[in-house]
């Protein structure tokens, strides 16, 4: 069942388990194609370097409106009506960003993540906030479809001082095939279908403009025991 309550604790270095490093040829084709990415982002209104949603998000689906989150768990019943909830409530929230920046958080120590109850009420945060969200209310309405966080490293930027790689998304499946949503850089999406993780990753990496070094699939945002990398055929 998930854990609703209490605020848990996200923890700032580790190395999940399933964790797909890419390799040096695959690294060179994804650097090549995020080059040119990046500047076409760039011309779209995107910003390679923030979480932040674009100014063109589209919202897919019809909003359910529910007065509390229990009462939400009762009227949801898909992924889509939790998507479209995302869409129509996500705030981002640019402080919290830098709060749980690499940086602020070997000064600081971990932060909690908001939990699905609290960021209902006042949906405001960063990304792993949402993905939480989204991940924790999925498997109370439709466990069938096997939701899980999609940890994101990218190249590391820094931001006022901050240095930030991680983004987090969730993974879902239909049918046999691959579905991601909750990302707060395009709330209100759902990726899909796809053949595979790494095919998405792959549009992704073009999309944001940016080298991703490495992504795993997660059963939970927490830290875990270091497991070695799985690499990818290279190509």
């Amino acid at each position: 069942m998930p854990q609703s309550q209490g605020a848990m604790m996200l923890d700032l270095d580790f190395r999940p388990a399933g964790r797909h490093s890419i390799g040096r040829r695959t690294v060179f084709a994804v650097l090549v194609a995020s080059l040119a990415a990046a500047a076409g982002a760039m011309a779209q209104g995107v910003d390679p370097a923030s979480d932040a949603p674009e100014s063109t998000a589209v919202v897919t689906g019809a909003l359910i409106e529910a007065a509390s989150y229990p009462e939400a768990l009762r009227l949801w019943h898909r992924a889509e009506d939790v998507n479209a909830w995302i869409g129509a409530r996500f705030r981002y929230d640019t402080a919290r960003a830098v709060q749980l920046s690499e940086t602020q958080r070997q000064k600081n120590g971990r932060m909690p993540i908001t939990p699905p109850e609290a960021f209902f009420a006042a949906p405001s945060g960063v990304c792993v906030d949402l993905a939480r969200f989204a991940v924790e209310t999925l498997r109370t309405i439709d466990p069938a479809l096997r939701p899980r966080y999609l940890m994101i490293e990218f190249d590391p930027v820094e931001i006022s001082g901050n240095m930030l790689r991680r983004h987090w998304v969730v993974a879902f499946e239909r049918d046999g095939r691959r579905y991601f949503f909750a990302d707060s850089k395009r709330p209100g999406g759902i990726a899909g279908p796809y053949a595979s993780t790494a095919e998405f990753i792959a549009e992704y990496a073009r999309y944001r403009g940016r080298r991703i070094v490495s992504f795993a699939e997660r059963e939970s945002y927490e830290r875990t025991l270091r497991t070695p990398a799985v690499r990818p055929p290279t190509s």
